[in-house]
């Protein structure tokens, strides 16, 4: 089946500015995500979102609205492109029984583009560091590592966070409940943990994963 002209758009733009998804792109474009949807159905590209994509990643109106020609308005000319330096700590996540090694020493930096920061979230709030233990595997494995928006504290269900109970820091599934906290693993050997009371009170959420980085051995 012959995809639409308006799904020829979304991968031209995916494979360009490295967005992954339609939630990406209305950040990235500052508008609402059913805006996206309405376009998907009238299968058209509004005039205003190409001039936004050509301001942000400097890309070819006549490229992005169309495939032909350039990616980008002189050909071979790639884009200007930011980098910020996002610093990891020695300090790791447990996913396990909890980790005691709470320090927030950095042991260096990883450096990022900005444009893709700036869609996940708040850079300026972002650490990285590393998961040790099985408890949440298969989707974060021991010795991973993971970015954290240290500025996303609201609990949404499901999303796994970096977190601190008493003197231990890990990395969990959180759900909020009335009067209730649940920690759950994604590793069916593992229990959720159920906070109430005061055993809430001690609970800080350092910040959301948001992305995880994992190195083959």
């Amino acid at each position: 089946m012959p995809i639409t002209k308006f799904e020829a758009f979304l991968r031209r733009v995916y494979e360009a500015t490295g967005i992954s998804s339609q939630n990406e792109l209305a950040l990235a474009m500052q508008i609402n995500r059913s805006a996206i949807t309405q376009a998907r159905k009238k299968n058209s590209i509004p005039a205003t979102w190409i001039l936004k994509l050509y301001r942000a990643y400097k890309l070819n109106p006549d490229w992005i609205e169309t495939g032909i020609g350039p990616r980008y308005l002189k050909q071979n000319q790639e884009p200007d492109i930011e980098f910020q330096n996002i610093p990891k700590v020695k300090a790791r996540l447990s996913a396990g029984g909890g980790s005691f090694e709470v320090g927030s020493e950095i042991e260096g930096y990883y450096s990022f583009r900005k444009d893709w920061l700036n869609v996940k979230g708040s850079p300026a709030g972002m650490v990285l560091m590393d998961v040790f233990g099985n408890s949440m595997e298969p989707e974060l494995k021991d010795g991973d590592t993971v970015l954290i928006d240290k500025s996303e504290k609201d609990i949404l269900a499901g999303a796994i966070y970096a977190l601190g109970v008493d003197d231990t820091i890990m990395v969990k599934r959180v759900e909020k409940h009335p009067g209730k906290l649940v920690l759950r693993s994604d590793n069916k050997n593992y229990l959720p943990v159920f906070l109430e009371n005061q055993d809430i009170q001690n609970v800080r959420i350092i910040g959301k994963v948001i992305w995880v980085c994992r190195e083959f051995r």
